[in-house]
């Protein structure tokens, strides 16, 4: 199974799969290949909640093409709770900066043509 098919079934069941450097500890999402602190090319995959705190994000009332049916929507940063890591995904129904404060908590619940998928908890 490909490193992308793992991280989205992690995705799917709410989780995580994140990459450990086994040199330096580093912790990286499972899409890279290199260690970005040390270089180094060894890793132990570490499965995280996908619980977080929305760290920005952005507002789209003029999609892409093919969006057009989710509009508005975010695209979210999310910090993820007890890790130094970030990561961003897709929040529908977001109109205006009232509906999502910095410092929401979300959490991933899925993963589909949009990307990874999260809700305000």
């Amino acid at each position: 199974m490909s490193n992308k098919q793992e991280f989205i079934d992690a995705v799917n069941s709410g989780k995580i799969l994140a990459r450990k450097c086994t040199k330096c500890g580093n912790l990286h999402l499972a899409t890279v290949y290199f260690c970005q602190q040390c270089g180094h090319k060894e890793f132990e995959s570490k499965m995280l909640d996908g619980i977080g705190t929305v760290a920005t994000y952005t507002i789209i009332t003029v999609p892409p093409a093919g969006f057009e049916k989710y509009t508005p929507y975010a695209w979210v940063v999310m910090n993820i709770d007890n890790y130094d890591l970030r990561i961003s995904g897709f929040l529908g129904g977001i109109v205006s900066p009232s509906n999502l404060p910095i410092g929401s908590k979300v959490k991933i619940v899925g993963y589909d043509d949009r990307g990874i998928l999260l809700e305000k908890q």
